[in-house]
């Protein structure tokens, strides 16, 4: 397994992202791979794998984002490493919390890739959002360490009634999206991100019963 990267947008570097894609099969990600792959056959469209140094199945902490951005496709993970703003916030605000790469998942509320090629980023729609939902129930059959779910934007948090019907008492956290567009309108953006990132790692922190 690669070193941990120490700074943001590591990716960047063809090196190290081909060190990366040599642990595509790595066996903590090989039932998420295959839920990628299905999802992209059955929408037509680029499904990112979660990054292989994080906690893939054996994940904790599930950080659910809103969906792929174009550059998604420069890597092909969800990561905190790609070399993009909000990428590099994620990987600024989970460092600060102190949460380890091992009890992450980070996983979009629809997964797959909705933006045309060539177009700016948009927000999902509505039938997008409602296509995506089935897919949220076989992401949690994976996760036998499922602790605290945090939901990070508008549209993630909007699987919260979901993720409560399926694995109910479970703590959800809601957190502003880490975009650069949110992160910048207000120093109480941030704060709002690391109060919620330390409430979860409080709850990592804690024996299991």
């Amino acid at each position: 397994m690669p070193a941990e990267p120490r700074a943001p947008k590591s990716l960047g570097d063809p090196a190290a992202l081909a060190a990366r894609r040599a642990q595509i099969g790595a066996p903590h990600i090989a039932a998420l791979r295959a839920l990628a792959e299905r999802i992209a056959a059955e929408r037509g469209a680029p499904v990112p794998v979660p990054d292989p140094l994080d906690g893939g199945i054996e994940a904790r902490m599930l950080l659910l984002l809103e969906t792929p951005g174009p550059a998604v496709l420069r890597t092909g993970f969800v990561t905190r490493d790609s070399a993009n703003g909000t990428a590099s916030n994620l990987f600024r605000f989970l460092s600060q919390a102190g949460i380890a790469r091992s009890d992450t998942l980070i996983w979009n509320a629809v997964p797959w890739l909705i933006h045309a090629e060539g177009a700016p980023n948009r927000a999902p729609r509505r039938a997008e959002v409602a296509a995506a939902a089935p897919y949220l129930a076989l992401l949690l059959d994976l996760l036998p360490r499922f602790t605290v779910a945090v939901l990070a934007g508008r549209f993630a948090g909007g699987a919260a009634p979901a993720i409560e019907a399926l694995r109910p008492n479970l703590p959800l956290i809601a957190i502003p999206h880490p975009s650069p567009t949110y992160v910048c309108t207000s120093p109480d953006v941030a704060a709002r991100i690391c109060r919620g990132l330390a409430e979860a790692a409080a709850i990592l922190r804690k024996p299991r019963p």
